[in-house]
């Protein structure tokens, strides 16, 4: 058995045991109050105790320590209510609801998907090693084995031994070009990781984590948001479409109106776009870059 108290709950029950503590105070006072007004000195002029200790009190009747016992059950039973009261207080986040802004915000905003550098071309293979082939020789085997005189004197002619030509050696492949190195400047549209508004960082689920982001940016923006009076008078609604920069630490900058519908709606919504705590940037290649980021804004009257 689960029990759960809301705050009115758990603020009716202390006001009841306040109120109930009160009058049992009052009925008790008013009790020996009724008993002082009784002649109690000719009541026990002539009365014998049976103990020293019961004669004690001067008159029994205004002896408010018989009733301790019944003052200490109440007590403890007020504390034990009051601490179950406690633990069983449940308290529950306010939620926005914000389903009103969230329907058809996709559909109206046409954005043009930036084309991404193609990487570069692999380098060419390495040139084949040389094979070499063995070409059997057409001379017959010999048969005959002559014997050369092979000395050498000093009217003896040498040549020269004649050098084999050269062969032509591939020149080695280029290298690679370098990767482009990208910098702080650099605005992406498209990052591996998308900047997220604060306060989801305990989600794992990457798409829970973009879908809790995005209700607390929006809860964010519509707690804050002042319908201007002139586009009020003049029963102006729409959507306002605003771009911003998200920041290497968080921060929002180069706001800018996209899509106005007029009536100060615009200004308003910069105005609550540049309130905006640090977000959590987006990353590229696991490191922080500089995202652009837009947002869709719907006014309406209610």
């Amino acid at each position: 058995m689960t029990l759960e108290y809301s705050t009115s709950g758990a603020v009716m029950f202390f006001l009841g045991a306040l109120f109930l503590t009160i009058l049992i105070i009052l009925i008790t006072r008013q009790i020996f109050q009724k008993k002082t007004q009784e002649n109690l000195t000719e009541k026990y002029k002539d009365k014998k105790w049976e103990s020293p200790l019961t004669a004690r009190t001067k008159y029994p009747d205004l002896n408010v320590f018989t009733l301790r016992g019944t003052f200490l059950s109440y007590g403890l039973l007020i504390a034990l209510g009051l601490m179950i009261v406690a633990f069983s207080w449940t308290t529950y986040e306010q939620k926005t609801d914000l389903s009103k802004y969230i329907v058809g915000i996709g559909d109206e905003i046409e954005m043009e998907t930036p084309r991404t550098a193609e990487p570069p071309p692999p380098p060419p293979p390495p040139p084949s090693p040389t094979v070499m082939t063995i070409v059997e020789s057409d001379i017959a085997d010999i048969e005959t084995i002559e014997f050369e005189d092979m000395s050498i004197s000093e009217d003896t002619d040498i040549d020269a031994p004649i050098a084999p030509p050269k062969k032509e050696v591939a020149p080695p492949p280029p290298p690679p070009p370098p990767v482009p190195k990208t910098t702080e400047k650099e605005i992406f549209k498209i990052v591996e990781e998308h900047p997220t508004f604060p306060g989801c960082e305990d989600v794992y689920d990457k798409k829970e984590r973009q879908k809790c982001a995005s209700e607390k940016m929006l809860a964010f923006i519509y707690e804050n948001i002042q319908y201007p009076p002139v586009a009020r008078e003049n029963n102006i609604k729409g959507m306002v479409v605003l771009q911003f920069v998200v920041e290497i630490d968080g921060s929002v900058s180069n706001v800018k109106v996209v899509r106005d519908i007029g009536g100060g709606c615009g200004e308003e919504a910069m105005r609550v776009v540049k309130m905006m705590p640090a977000w959590n940037p987006g990353k590229q290649r696991g490191r922080p870059v500089r995202v652009m980021f837009t947002l869709p804004i719907k006014f309406l009257l209610t």
